[in-house]
């Protein structure tokens, strides 16, 4: 009887290529600073992406502190509100408010997970929708959905630039989605489909969820759950992106330590899949990088100007 596909050895003698997160990124920030200089220095139009933090976790500060660091590297304008833990979601919409009336302004960000007493989706729906560089507003979600233009949510965005950077053509790609989140997973999908995938979703309701994996040339693992995804669920070959950021204890001569993880099992993949990204330095730096690229595409269009003009 044949080995049934679970219960075979890895090839360890095979090594998918790594996708260099950290690198695209550091081509995307370079290519955002040099139209920032354009925009500054033939249409006086210094693009400005303002961040607003409820509250004081630690990852949430680590990461605006790193926004805003990486927007003044490439010559923008880079704006904080920090709200304490327990501000009121009135005073929250009056800080949104005043920035979506900032012309010096062209990009808001609301830092997420928001406090309890927090309505998120009345937050994110209250932002201008061409300062919502996020993406996550009702009528961006609309129009990406739609295939209109729109702001485009910066981490499904990172993805398909590293999905075109190490692939290339997508049609006719069968491509799996694992996640159906409205911050990733929905909108990867659309993504996909406007390259011309054939794109499944898959969720926590999913059946069989290992042979899904396996018929996909494409796997996004965006689900939220450390190591879920094991080298045999991947169809030899195939390229993996994998979104997923948890932080997971790990043991070590000092005692249990903190690593992050994706939701893929890097360990095993990385001898079946064709390309994968790493965890940390693959999707992640992407995020940001997008972020800045759709600030100038904002900066742009509050100022009739074509991006393209932009270019060489």
């Amino acid at each position: 009887m044949p080995e049934s596909r679970s219960s075979m050895a890895p090839d360890t003698s095979h090594r998918a290529r790594i996708i260099d997160g950290r690198a695209t990124a550091a081509r995307v920030r370079a290519e955002v600073a040099r139209q920032v200089a354009v925009l500054a220095g033939r249409h006086g139009v210094t693009p400005g992406l303002a961040v607003i933090l409820v509250g004081a976790d630690p990852a949430s500060k680590i990461y605006v502190r790193n926004k805003g660091k990486q927007t003044r590297e490439a010559g923008m304008r880079s704006f904080e509100t920090l709200l304490p833990a327990s501000v009121a979601q009135a005073e929250l919409l009056d800080n949104i408010a005043r920035l979506n009336a900032d012309t010096a302004v062209h990009g808001i960000l609301v830092q997420l997970p928001l406090p309890r007493q927090i309505d998120e989706l009345a937050i994110i729906d209250a932002l201008a929708p061409h300062k919502d560089v996020d993406g996550f507003s009702m009528i961006n979600t609309g129009l990406l959905a739609a295939r209109s233009s729109g702001m485009v949510p910066c981490t499904p965005l990172g993805c398909l630039l590293l999905l075109k950077e190490y692939v290339g053509a997508l049609s006719g790609q069968r491509a799996l989605v694992v996640g159906r989140s409205n911050l990733v997973g929905k909108p990867m999908m659309q993504l996909l489909l406007r390259e011309h995938c054939t794109v499944t979703v898959a969720h926590s309701r999913t059946r069989d969820l290992a042979e899904e994996c396996r018929r996909a040339d494409i796997l996004i693992a965006a689900i939220g759950k450390p190591g879920l995804i094991k080298g045999d669920w991947i169809r030899p070959g195939a390229t993996v992106i994998d979104v997923g950021i948890n932080r997971i204890s790990v043991p070590s001569p000092d005692g249990p330590r903190e690593k992050l993880a994706g939701d893929v099992d890097f360990d095993t993949a990385v001898h079946v899949a064709g390309a994968i990204t790493p965890v940390p330095g693959g999707v992640g730096p992407m995020t940001i990088a997008c972020l800045l690229k759709n600030t100038v595409i904002a900066a742009c269009a509050q100022n009739h100007i074509d991006p393209g003009s932009l270019s060489g």
